[in-house]
């Protein structure tokens, strides 16, 4: 299921989307097959982001589509269909985590705020330190604080995106992003502080 996390879509994918569900309605499963190909890759990015283990992540994007698959007559039409999925996406993952009480993070959730560029072994040992200073800081937010950050860096929603898959005020949610940066931040110290700032700048 690693394909890509992208969530986006254009007018022609979206009338293939209509169409996938509308046969996938009337139970067509190769039809529903579609369009978890096309979401396998976001879908489960943002597990593995919340979840932090890759069998765990696996485990969730499978039953989140069956849960989307078996609610799909609840889809409201008006609605984008990937910030529904994201929202069956969020909502397992939450459930999952207040189940365990807590999940970590592991080091390579934090490879997507760095370089992607292949560097020398120098660099990579640089690299390998960020990745371990910013890893500690991400362990100490909260799971809602965890929520809206992966779905603001990681999957570059707006704030009324986020809204809508969380379920939260566009006021709450910049209310929490603020807070998870400023938690970073402080754990983080001035010079990592300094490389969050570079690395979700883009974002």
């Amino acid at each position: 299921m690693r394909t890509s996390s992208s969530v986006e879509t254009n007018a022609g994918d979206q009338a293939d989307e209509r169409q996938w569900i509308e046969l996938a309605l009337r139970g067509d499963q190769d039809a529903f097959g579609q369009l978890m190909h096309r979401y396998a890759g976001a879908v489960y990015n943002l597990a593995y982001r919340m979840l932090g283990n890759p069998q765990d992540a696996e485990d969730a994007a499978q039953e989140i589509f069956l849960r989307a698959y078996t609610r799909l007559a609840s889809f409201d039409r008006t609605r984008r269909f990937s910030t529904w999925l994201l929202t069956v996406a969020s909502n397992y993952c939450i459930d999952r985590l207040r189940r365990r009480r807590f999940a970590w993070l592991t080091l390579d959730d934090v490879a997507f705020w760095l370089p992607s560029e292949r560097p020398g072994p120098e660099r990579n040992a640089l690299a390998r330190e960020q990745q371990e200073m910013v890893q500690q800081a991400l362990q100490r937010l909260p799971e809602n604080y965890r929520l809206v950050t992966v779905l603001r860096y990681m999957h570059d929603l707006s704030y009324e995106e986020i809204a809508e898959v969380s379920g939260l005020t566009v006021s709450t949610i910049k209310t929490r992003l603020h807070r998870a940066r400023n938690m970073l931040a402080e754990t983080l110290g001035a010079e990592g502080q300094a490389l969050w700032e570079t690395e979700t700048s883009t974002s």
